[in-house]
């Protein structure tokens, strides 16, 4: 009987974003400096929906989870890579690689779907807003947000089961600052060949069809908009969506910026580049956009603050 010379990796090796000592400790304070933001603007935006029975509607309801799903999203990957920063030995244990993959996929994939139905929201309280109340009522709001958070969990687990059934006999390095998919395919000593159709067939897929809703009910309100005939309406009306549409269009832009290149056209540099943006700056940015654009969370925050100064 021949032995197989293959051994179980029980961790991986984590490169982080720079192999530069002289860069760690600045980017050290800078991300957390950044992380500190994030989940202190991201905790204001859900404790002024939470307390605040004005912004107990659908839209806010949404807003609350879309802080939730930043603070996860965030949290998936940037304390580990403070952690790297300062340490000399940047490893991850395959069980925790494992679940920093799920945890990363899942609080993103509830992002997109959570943009997705904050313009779906938006578009029936503009084009049909008599019948506002029965379709996006509170307790349908909820149904769907269970429904996101449920499909987002589902597509995360079959690409973590799928990926993590590899065998891994070579190297254990991996080429990035987190556990993400494509690197982890790229140390794999099997054939991936299906692992990757299914990564493309279904993030492409996914993305595809919730930038089709939001496209079309953007498309929709823009119509029902240019049909007001006063200026100062039009512009009430979408001063309703425009932090949705600032937050939308940071989000999917560079989404799509990166999907319709072939994966051969980009670095894991790049690649890298482009997950900072997203799973640190991008979760940052949200609750400061709703906290400058939105006249109600801007009424809310003064109140609140003037209560807390009385």
């Amino acid at each position: 009987m021949q032995t197989s010379n293959r051994t179980r990796v029980t961790e991986f090796i984590l490169l982080g974003l720079t192999d530069n000592p002289k860069l760690h400790l600045p980017l050290f304070m800078l991300f957390l400096l950044v992380y500190t933001i994030t989940l202190l603007g991201n905790v204001g935006i859900m404790t002024l929906v939470r307390f605040n029975h004005k912004l107990h509607t659908p839209m806010y309801i949404l807003l609350f989870n879309l802080s939730l799903a930043d603070i996860g999203y965030s949290s998936a990957s940037t304390p580990l890579m403070l952690v790297h920063f300062l340490s000399e030995r940047k490893t991850i244990s395959f069980l925790g690689c494992a679940t920093q993959v799920f945890f990363n996929i899942t609080t993103g994939s509830s992002e997109v779907f959570l943009l997705t139905l904050m313009a779906y929201d938006r578009y029936i309280a503009i084009c049909n807003p008599l019948l506002y109340s029965v379709i996006m009522s509170n307790k349908a709001c909820i149904k769907m947000i269970i429904f996101s958070y449920l499909l987002a969990m589902s597509n995360s687990l079959t690409h973590a089961i799928c990926a993590f059934k590899l065998p891994f006999c070579g190297s254990n390095v991996i080429t990035h600052f987190y556990c993400d998919i494509p690197p982890i395919l790229m140390i794999s000593c099997a054939d991936t060949s299906l692992n990757e159709i299914l990564l493309a067939s279904m993030a492409g897929g996914l993305i595809l069809l919730c930038l089709t809703v939001i496209l079309i009910s953007y498309a929709c309100i823009v119509v029902a908009i240019l049909k007001i005939s006063s200026s100062e309406g039009r512009w009430k009306t979408f001063s309703t969506c425009s932090s949705h549409f600032v937050c939308m269009t940071i989000f999917f832009g560079p989404l799509v910026f990166m999907y319709a290149q072939p994966s051969s056209s980009h670095t894991m540099a790049q690649d890298r580049v482009s997950a900072v943006f997203f799973t640190v700056i991008i979760p940052m940015l949200n609750p400061l956009i709703y906290s400058l654009r939105n006249q109600e969370v801007k009424t809310a925050l003064r109140t609140s603050m003037s209560k807390i100064c009385v």
